[in-house]
């Protein structure tokens, strides 16, 4: 029972965390461009950069840049989870070798 719960907990774990990966991703690369934002000459270059984000982002969304990193925040959750579905039947495997 122990190993069920080790697992599901890790499971979770992994899952969360991959979830949260690319929202404080994107959430950091646009802090870090809207302080630069404020450096003379540059406002043009940077403006065309938080354009090509968005866009990218309402790629995946449907129009909606919200919706667009919701979704790959899902997807990089599905695939943190089956990283750790895979390390731990990975685990049990070379474990049971000794």
């Amino acid at each position: 029972m122990t190993i069920l719960t080790h697992f599901l907990r890790s499971l979770l774990l992994a899952a969360i965390l991959s979830f949260i990966a690319p929202i404080l991703i994107v959430g950091s690369v646009f802090l870090f461009l809207s302080i630069f934002a404020y450096v003379p000459g540059l406002q043009g270059i940077i403006g065309a950069m938080l354009t090509q984000i968005i866009h990218f982002l309402a790629t995946f969304g449907t129009g909606s840049p919200m919706n667009g990193l919701l979704v790959i925040s899902l997807t990089w959750g599905f695939v943190g989870g089956l990283f750790d579905v895979y390390a731990f039947y990975r685990y049990q495997i070379l474990h049971l070798d000794l």
